[in-house]
């Protein structure tokens, strides 16, 4: 086993250096790796062992001096861990890279993440008060599967298998939910108060009480959180909102989130609740008045967009003005975001189909780093014209449309009107079939009309 295990890190380290000197496309690489299902079995069971063999690592390590290694790569002593094929998951393709940056060891490779490093120790000791000794100490996230997302090692060297944020459901960590609740028990009588930790912890354990039939548990959870938690914190007020949906206590919920709106009528998080509420509660009508006071811009839904003027990335001014006469999409991504990158193909589809037809793009991105973004444009073939400030959020065109996730589309008609706000992912092809459909159709009539009109002068 060891010696597939070596050879395995061999060629990771092999393709790795190759990957440097010539670029091979992504999916290509992706081909190259893809494994049966037996195979990823065994590369989990392998991850699994080594796993408890670090385990019994930092168990040594902690007999000897007394406290935990600052990395994983500390172990690597012939009293502790004396092979370090131990240190690399036989899934890793990097051959030893975390899958954080933060969790990359400076001395050398490992492909796991320690969460006990020493400048992350007093967070990390704040989850294992609230949430036990079940939490991760070290984590795996080289299998990800529709299952789960990391293999973890906990602090009591226990294997488990969690999503990425084990917090929202941390009966994952556990034999079972009452192990959870117990440990989350004992974790909020020691730290009732923890507002990081609130957003999950309180929610979690009344969930757990719902799921394990003791629902009579749950506005127990409620008066604590609000006896604990200072209304000031930015999350209060969505973390109630959580506990009291949970317990259909809606009209509790809309005099909460009512007083908020009356104190601040600007807070948009209050207006966007109030309208979930009384939508639920079956009033259309103050839930759209609450809506827009949430999302002002959906009223220029059917209405002109206001214009802009700027620079686009190859020096050249540019404004909405200049593309009337197409239908148009504003979109706004940035190659920082996940999702982003995994819409960039669709966009570009949708672009191919109906270039030919009145349709384009103008690209508005949040990046700040322009390297990147060029390098994204031409790995992608992405033709169509890109605002860059280098600003992020603070980009004036993003600030100008009030944007505040990514990725956006605004569809604009031919005519400079707003279509939709929501012309991304699943929702771009349908709006811009629709969109430009509707744009031939009127074109046919205008000439239609032109000719018939041509006929009578003639006549």
């Amino acid at each position: 086993m060891k010696v597939i295990l070596t050879i395995g890190i061999v060629l990771n380290l092999l393709v790795t250096a190759a990957l440097a000197q010539v670029q091979i496309p992504a999916e290509r690489l992706e081909e190259a790796f893809v494994l049966t299902p037996e195979e990823q079995e065994e590369n989990i069971e392998i991850c699994t062992q080594n796993l408890i063999k670090l385990g019994k690592s930092i168990e040594a390590y902690l007999e000897v001096n007394g406290d935990y290694p600052e990395w994983l790569s500390d172990l690597y002593h012939p009293r502790y861990l004396p092979d370090p094929d131990v240190l690399i998951c036989p899934a890793d393709r990097m051959g030893g890279r975390a899958g954080f940056a933060r969790n990359i060891d400076p001395k050398m490779p490992v492909s796991y993440g320690y969460q006990f490093r020493s400048q992350h120790r007093e967070r990390i000791q704040e989850n294992r008060t609230l949430y036990g000794n079940g939490v991760p100490l070290i984590r795996c996230r080289h299998h990800p599967s529709p299952d789960f997302h990391c293999l973890n090692l906990s602090y009591e060297y226990k294997i488990s298998r969690s999503w990425s944020i084990w917090e929202a459901t941390p009966e994952q960590l556990y034999d079972s939910p009452e192990e959870a609740i117990a440990a989350m028990e004992i974790g909020l009588q020691q730290q009732p108060d923890n507002e990081r930790l609130c957003y999950y912890v309180y929610p979690a354990l009344a969930r757990l009480y719902i799921e394990t039939g003791r629902e009579d548990r749950v506005s127990g959870v409620v008066d604590l959180f609000k006896s604990s938690i200072n209304t000031d914190y930015p999350r209060y007020y969505l973390t109630l909102a959580r506990l009291l949906e949970m317990t259909d206590r809606d009209e509790e919920l809309l005099q909460v989130f009512k007083e908020l709106a009356e104190q601040n009528p600007n807070d948009r998080t209050a207006h966007r609740k109030l309208a979930e509420i009384y939508q639920r509660l079956g009033d259309t009508e103050l839930a759209k008045e609450h809506r827009l006071k949430a999302e002002p811009l959906l009223a220029l839904v059917g209405k002109p967009v206001p214009d802009f003027s700027a620079t686009d990335l190859d020096g050249k001014s540019i404004s909405l003005e200049d593309y009337r006469g197409k239908v148009v999409l504003l979109d706004f991504r940035a190659t920082w975001s996940s999702p982003c990158l995994e819409d960039t193909p669709n966009v570009k589809k949708v672009y191919d189909a109906y270039k030919d037809k009145g349709f384009d793009i103008i690209g508005i991105s949040l990046d700040n780093d322009e390297k990147m973004l060029r390098d994204h444009l031409k790995k992608h073939e992405i033709p169509w014209r890109q605002v860059y400030s280098g600003k992020r959020w603070e980009s004036p065109i993003p600030q100008q449309y009030g944007i505040r996730n990514v990725p956006s589309g605004w569809l604009i008609d031919r005519d400079g009107t707003l279509i939709s706000q929501q012309a991304s992912g699943r929702m771009l092809e349908p709006l811009v079939s629709e969109a430009v459909t509707e744009a031939e159709k009127v074109n046919l009539v205008k000439l239609i009309l032109l000719i018939l009109g041509n006929n009578r002068k003639s006549n």
